[in-house]
């Protein structure tokens, strides 16, 4: 299934992309999408619908593809050449922060320079979203854990997170510095999660490419890792980490401009577009 969210910032619907690619509203079936919706009843429910049967959602913004997410979990340097081009050593073991979930926004939104901000950065990302609670996981039950994926940008301001007081979660955590979706895609859509195409252009040109499969920690591996110091939660996101090309590792450094444009594609899981305001 492909799951989303229509509407207006606190105005959206639930609802299901059909065969056609139209939206149909689950609005009278789920209040909305959130963590409650992987419980087993509700997914069942919603696999066995006719989905012909419901309205179809008017043409509006895609929201955040996944709502009342409790606590974002970023990786860091989880791609071997990101690494080397941000100067640091490839990682033994997943590097962990946080982002705020106020920076949430829809695939399409703009995203906006912060006030003092200078130093504008991009990340295109595997999202990840736990569909089952999560403590003290195996690696090989991890998969089970899984609600969705997304895509999702892990926006920057490398000034905030690097200079100063060198706060990553400030860096990181600004209003709109999040886009996510436009889809939440349930894994039984996804044939491997570790073969997945990942590109993010600015203004029509290529800055990142790559595959999951040059992940350092695969999904599995970072739910086991992540529930070991923290419960995971439904409807908790993982940002899995992004590949080489970023602004700050340009020699000069690229970063995004008012004006810019992000084009962001990963395999099965949709297109983003977000222009700087």
């Amino acid at each position: 299934m492909k799951l989303v969210r229509i509407g207006q910032p606190g105005a959206e619907r639930a609802g299901i992309i059909d065969e056609a690619g139209s939206a149909r509203d689950l609005s009278s079936i789920v209040g909305d999408i959130d963590g409650t919706v992987f419980a087993s009843s509700v997914m069942a429910e919603l696999k066995a619908l006719d989905l012909s049967a419901l309205p179809v959602l008017p043409d509006g913004r895609f929201g955040p593809c996944i709502t009342g997410v409790g606590k974002i979990i970023c990786v860091g340097l989880n791609y071997y050449d990101h690494a080397t081009e941000s100067g640091f050593e490839a990682p033994k073991e997943p590097v962990l922060f946080m982002k705020a979930s106020s920076s949430l926004c829809g695939a399409y939104d703009t995203v906006e320079m912060p006030v003092g901000g200078e130093k504008l950065d991009y990340e295109v990302e595997l999202g990840v979203v736990i569909g089952a609670t999560a403590k003290n996981v195996s690696i090989e039950d991890a998969a089970d854990c899984v609600g969705g994926y997304c895509i999702f940008n892990d926006v920057s301001e490398r000034a905030f997170q690097l200079e100063g007081t060198g706060q990553w979660l400030k860096g990181k955590s600004c209003d709109t510095f999040g886009p996510c979706g436009p889809w939440l895609v349930t894994p039984d859509e996804i044939e491997d999660i570790a073969n997945l195409d990942l590109t993010l252009k600015v203004n029509d040109e290529v800055r990142q490419k790559a595959n999951t499969r040059d992940m350092l920690f695969g999904v599995p591996e970072l739910i086991s890792y992540i529930s070991r110091f923290m419960t995971l939660q439904p409807g908790d996101l993982i940002a899995s980490g992004t590949p080489s090309g970023v602004a700050m590792g340009m020699n000069p450094s690229r970063y995004l401009k008012p004006g810019d444009a992000m084009e962001l594609t990963i395999d099965s899981l949709g297109r983003q577009r977000q222009v700087v305001t």
